[in-house]
């Protein structure tokens, strides 16, 4: 927020203009009761008092066995849930020993090639008693069908098997860029999982509409807000057209917010992002199940917040964003580690992390009240504002044809673009004070970085050699074949797909089987 300079106007981050005060004047609305439609309060009556928010601090990183010993870690600490970052080869279906997986694997999170790496991720873990949220989009369906192989043979009853899987290809389009194929396949995919799920996976939260990305990129609370419904509202459209009833798979949606450091406007977002939902799901799609009208979301507190300079008032600025997203009503949460600027989390950086969670959790007294700051003019304002901004934004995709016409033009990523240059010119005319970087600067002390080196490339590719030797390549050849004819057609690639894991087809094997059949995407010129 600038500060105040005789006349001039002071703006959020927004570049909403904020008066000196609130009060009666700015804000003679109601809202219902907390765990009362539309929920603007929380999707719970006493919220955090019955249960708090999941602490699911996000790993991975280097082989299957380096974040296994990472995830029994920070079990042990406390934390409450799992959450799998996947390295950049994963992400876009490429294996290990790929040409095109050169100095990328293990980087920004684990490398998982096949069946085996998820055996491996997952050993001694108690998979039947916590979730598991896996951060992965374009082949999503994989990963999941991956998970779902090792929790059978580890004797998961389907109804244990929980968790979240992000699946949300539209925002790589709009902001992140991890896609693979064009927008209709992709979409396809979505929704074979949401109907696979409905029948063998009934407890899996089959998407994560994510709005973290959108606001990593660059956009602000209330495109946040309206770009990530509008995907969210593209979902529900796609599901409906291939047949799914909306009440069988709505109350299985979940979102993926960013918590950033305006605080109060951040607050006000989550609020207004649940009410706006909840009327979306009833009065414009119909559904009936109160379930289906819950914006339930995890949060993660801000990547690009971090500084590389002075990194451990990072600490402070996690510490506030996961306030704020608290006070919001979120149901899971991951806190940044204050070393994440410069390179991956350390161990005692990731510890630090998940403990300003348990002193939010047990020590301040904020889950104690449900909404503590409804009824607040400013806060209540605020949320009336940034739901004003996001339903003009979403009125003008509908216009456009929907969100995924919107990005198939470039216009959402043109928006996303814009906001992100005039919040960094901002900066650059220290307008905008980010403490340490742009006022308050000293020299910078010396910080150990944890780094992943090219043995786990190496280590990875011997381990795909092993597995391709000792395989049933017969049996994988015959199950690709069938994937790609089941890809040429219109029966849903979940089983297919599964068939072909079980027996130890690699990702990047399937992957390219689908590209043959699909093409890849190739993005629109934004400039």
């Amino acid at each position: 927020m600038s500060g105040s300079n005789g006349d001039r106007e002071v703006v959020n981050d927004s570049g909403r203009p904020l008066k000196p005060f609130y009060g009666p004047a700015d804000w003679q609305g109601e809202a219902p009761d907390p765990g009362e439609f539309p929920y603007t309060r929380g999707i719970h009556p006493e919220m955090y008092r019955g249960r708090l928010w999941t602490m699911r601090q996000y790993a991975g990183f280097g082989t299957a066995a380096e974040t296994n010993e990472r995830f029994r870690f920070l079990l042990a600490q406390g934390q409450t849930g799992l959450s799998v970052a996947f390295d950049l080869p994963t992400q876009i279906g490429y294996d290990s020993d790929s040409p095109m997986a050169n100095g990328e694997v293990g980087k920004v999170g684990v490398a998982i090639d096949s069946l085996r790496d998820m055996e491996t991720l997952l050993d001694g873990l108690p998979i039947s008693e916590v979730s598991t949220s896996m951060t992965i989009n374009a082949t999503a369906a994989l990963l999941l069908l991956l998970y779902q192989l090792v929790a059978e043979k580890q004797g998961c009853a389907p109804e244990q098997i929980t968790g979240t899987v992000q699946n949300d290809i539209l925002k790589e389009y709009a902001a992140r860029g991890t896609y693979i194929f064009p927008p209709q396949p992709s979409m396809r995919l979505t929704t074979d999982l949401f109907a696979y799920c409905q029948q063998h996976l009934p407890d899996w939260n089959t998407i994560s509409i994510s709005g973290y990305h959108i606001r990593e990129a660059g956009a602000t609370a209330g495109q946040e807000v309206a770009f990530t419904l509008s995907d969210g509202v593209a979902y529900v459209e796609a599901a409906l057209a291939a047949g799914l009833a909306v009440d069988d798979f709505a109350p299985r949606l979940s979102f993926f917010f960013a918590s950033h450091m305006d605080f109060f406007e951040e607050v006000a977002k989550f609020r207004a992002a649940r009410r706006m939902w909840a009327r979306i799901m009833r009065d414009r799609f119909g559904a009936k199940d109160p379930r289906s009208w819950t914006l339930r979301f995890h949060t993660q507190t801000g990547g690009v917040t971090l500084t590389a300079q002075q990194p451990l008032n990072n600490v402070v600025r996690t510490t506030l964003e996961a306030m704020s997203a608290v006070l919001g009503g979120t149901q899971s949460l991951h806190t940044n580690a204050f070393d994440e600027a410069l390179g991956l989390p350390s161990q005692a950086a990731a510890e630090l992390a998940l403990r300003t969670q348990q002193l939010i959790a047990f020590e301040s007294g904020v889950p104690q009240v449900a909404d503590p700051l409804g009824g607040s003019w400013y806060v209540e304002s605020l949320t009336d504002a940034v739901e004003e901004d996001a339903a003009r934004l979403m009125a003008e995709i509908d216009e456009r044809g929907g969100a995924v016409a919107a990005i198939e033009a470039g216009w959402m990523q043109k928006q996303i673009g814009e906001s992100s240059y005039r919040f960094q010119r901002r900066i650059e005319s220290e307008e905008r004070v980010v403490v340490g970087v742009n006022r308050f600067v000293t020299k910078a002390g010396a910080v150990d970085i944890m780094k992943v080196g090219p043995q786990q490339q190496e280590e990875q590719a011997r381990a795909l050699a092993e597995l391709r030797a000792e395989r049933d390549g017969a049996a994988v050849g015959v199950a690709l074949d069938r994937l790609e004819e089941a890809a040429r057609g219109s029966e849903n690639l979940m089983y297919p797909l599964k068939e072909a894991l079980a027996v130890y087809a690699t990702i990047g094997e399937c992957c390219d089987r689908l590209r043959r059949v699909f093409g890849e995407y190739q993005p629109p010129d934004v400039s």
